[in-house]
């Protein structure tokens, strides 16, 4: 698959309430990763991408505007999980995005700050309308992925995006066709490797302009 860049029409400065040039844009773009930032971030490689992202989407069945967060131990197994929907009206700011998947993570599993190195892994699967092109939406959410798993105490893992075309890891340059935002999610057994339950938690909406949809399953 393609790798490069294209302006989303939810992320074009018509959509902010701020016009152009003012503070509150100006600090919102300052929450956004592009793909080579977020490639020299060290972010670790999934061994195994086509496993996480088949698992999570026969879970949670993710549609358009649809995030999915995943905590991973380190043999790549699924620990914990949530979905929960963006609004369309919602400018995208890495802030209010950090604020949602914290929101989340805190739902489902404990924090690991006490430890001076993570061992546990946060991914991010968004689904979401277009290609697999980055666009700043995809940024906000890099930015705030990275400070959740921080604020947290896990190691920022993998963005992917799920797109009618299929998947793709950004900043890395993999992917593959299934699954899609399109296709029939597969049975859980019929995926490659079964992931390790996910803690089941359920609770109110998600933080700021964002609610949540679905809880780990």
């Amino acid at each position: 698959m393609t790798f490069g860049f294209a302006p989303s029409p939810a992320t074009s400065p018509s959509a902010f309430s701020t016009p152009p040039g003012s503070a509150d844009s100006v600090n919102r773009l300052a929450r956004i990763l592009e793909p080579a930032e977020w490639a020299s971030a060290g972010i670790p490689l999934l061994r195994s991408p086509r496993e996480v992202v088949s698992g999570l989407h026969s879970r949670h069945r993710p549609q358009p505007t649809t995030a999915v967060v995943a905590v991973l131990d380190h043999e790549e197994r699924l620990t914990a999980s949530a979905s929960f929907t963006r609004r369309d009206t919602v400018a995208a700011d890495g802030w209010d995005f950090r604020n949602a998947l914290l929101s989340q993570l805190r739902r489902v599993i404990p924090h690991d700050l006490r430890r001076r190195t993570p061992v546990r892994t946060a991914v991010l699967l968004y689904c979401r309308e277009g290609d697999e092109r980055w666009t700043e939406e995809d940024g906000a959410w890099m930015w705030g992925l990275r400070d959740a798993c921080t604020l947290h105490g896990l190691r920022c893992g993998a963005y992917i995006t799920l797109t009618g075309g299929g998947w793709q890891v950004l900043g890395e340059g993999r992917g593959g066709r299934r699954p899609s935002s399109l296709s029939e999610p597969a049975a859980l057994a019929d995926t490659v490797a079964e992931p390790q339950p996910a803690l089941l938690r359920t609770g109110g909406g998600a933080a700021g302009a964002l609610r949540r949809s679905a809880a780990a399953r």
